[in-house]
Parts: C-alpha cells; structure tokens; sequence
C-alpha cells in the first residue's frame, strides 16, 4: 500500500496493512550477526506456550510468518522481520526465542538469557518490546524478572512497553477484567513519568486486541502519523 493510500483510510485500517507486509528479514543466533540498522525495532518476548509466534502471525495475517516450534523452547535465534513498503522499510519486528521451557538444555538456556540480556540492554535500535504473557497464569517471576532487566529503559522513555495477555478467549469477562487489573498494578512499578506502558487482552482465535495492538505499534514507529 502507497503512502497516499495510507493517508486516505482509517488509523486501524492503515496499521493492519503495515502489519500485513511483514516479511521475513534475517535470523541470528548471536547480537554480532544481527545488521546494524536505523530503524525502530519492537522486540517480542515471552515464555514458551505464551503464544508469542502465533501473536506475530495473526497481527501479519500470516500463517508461518513466525515458526513455531513442535517443541517449546527450542528455537534458539533471533529472527528479524521487515515491515513498511518494500524497498524502504520504515520498522523491524524481532521475534526473540521463548524463555522457560523446563526441558531445553541448562547450557542452551544459560548462552540464550545472556543473549537475550545483552540484546534487550544494549540494541540502539530497540524502540519497544511487547512482553507477551498468557492470561490465564498473569505475570510468573520469569516474566518480572524480565521486566526488572529493562525497567531502566523503559522508565526513561528509551524503549516503550506493551504486556499482551494472550489466550483472552479462554477467560470469562470476569476473569479477564480480573487479568487487566492485577498486570495494570504489577506494572505500576516499572513506570515513571516518561514512560510508555500499556496492557491488553489478546486472542488470535477471537482477534480480541488485534486492531489495538497493530495501532499501537505502528504509532509507536510513526509518531507524525499518530500526531
């Protein structure tokens, strides 16, 4: 979709085609293999089975956009995805690998949280990460320890947050209210004045979130177009 085609429909509508010409850029195993680049980067994270691939996918409105693994935890790279027109991408998607999963290798996990540690502390190009967290478990200490390691940026406005609850469907209209405020409150402690922190429910079966959440990262990587 053009500029001046953009420019003539609504926010919602133009953020979903943004989101829809996410391709494939590049995958890395190490920080050293990712391209330096200008470019405002969301990074997605989450334990394993939080539905962080399946997140990515339905946002794209493709099926294998991001790889799921057959088993949870053993995707091991960084991979990279462009978004924007194609010969002048204006964002990158990073899908970062699933943390959590009891059965991957103390080594493996251990060489990845490092990683992991060193990409979200000291990647310039780093703009936002969405933190995606299953709903129905709220945030688990691996998940606020992961909060802690990038409070610093986020309370300095350096790097914005959004906590998706995923699998909302799975929830009663109580139960995810219930969701909302207790994550609202736990995130109260990371915030400051400058920071850019948000929380929503998430379903890829119902699409609950989905418009929200392709408005949100897309204002985040086009603040005129937001203004």
């Amino acid at each position: 979709m053009t500029a001046s085609a953009v420019a003539s429909v609504s926010p919602a509508r133009a953020a979903l085609a943004w989101a829809h010409g996410a391709r494939f850029l590049t995958t890395a195993s190490r920080l050293d293999q990712l391209p330096v680049t200008e470019l405002p980067e969301i990074a997605f994270v989450g334990r394993s089975n939080a539905g962080k691939s399946t997140a990515i996918n339905t946002l794209a409105q493709q099926r294998r956009l991001a790889f799921a693994s057959k088993t949870p935890g053993r995707t091991q790279h960084i991979n990279l995805f462009a978004l924007g027109p194609k010969d002048a991408p204006d964002a990158l998607w990073a899908d970062l690998p699933g943390y959590g999963y009891a059965a991957v290798d103390r080594a493996a996990k251990l060489r990845w949280q490092q990683v992991m540690a060193d990409y979200l502390a000291m990647r310039r190009s780093l703009s936002g990460v969405v933190l995606l967290v299953d709903a129905r478990l709220g945030l688990t200490d691996l998940d606020r320890r992961l909060l802690e390691f990038i409070a610093p940026r986020v309370r300095t406005g350096e790097v914005r947050l959004l906590v998706l609850l995923t699998k909302a469907d799975k929830l009663s209209r109580r139960e995810a209210d219930a969701a909302l405020r207790s994550t609202s409150q736990a995130l109260g402690e990371f915030a400051s004045e400058a920071s850019d922190i948000g929380v929503a429910l998430f379903s890829a079966l119902t699409r609950a979130g989905v418009d929200d959440v392709a408005q949100t990262l897309h204002a985040w990587t086009h603040p005129a177009a937001a203004a």
